[in-house]
């Protein structure tokens, strides 16, 4: 008889969906309430340590989820073990003539 997979992954990408948008409606009404505006950010962008932040933050973020990308991966043991090459065989004499 086949089993049937859990349903506990499709709840949980959900949950994370559910709450991303949370986050970034929360982050979207937090910025309106600050006043922060297109222009005032243009403003702040035109100082070099927020360009790097600008350019940095994000960067980090993305090396950082990387990494724990592959621990994650690591940790599961999905890592395939090494085979070595085979060997090829040659044969370097002549050929045999009758």
């Amino acid at each position: 008889m086949q089993t049937t997979p859990s349903r506990g992954r499709k709840s949980l990408k959900i949950k994370v969906a559910i709450a991303s948008g949370f986050a970034v409606a929360l982050g979207l009404s937090g910025a309106l309430l600050a006043g922060v505006t297109p222009a005032l950010a243009a403003d702040l962008a035109a100082q070099p340590d927020a360009q790097v932040a600008v350019f940095m933050v994000p960067l980090t973020i993305l090396v950082l989820t990387m990494m724990f990308e592959v621990s994650r991966y690591v940790w599961r043991n999905r890592i395939p073990a090494s085979v070595p090459p085979r060997r090829r065989v040659t044969n370097w004499s002549a050929p045999k003539q009758r």
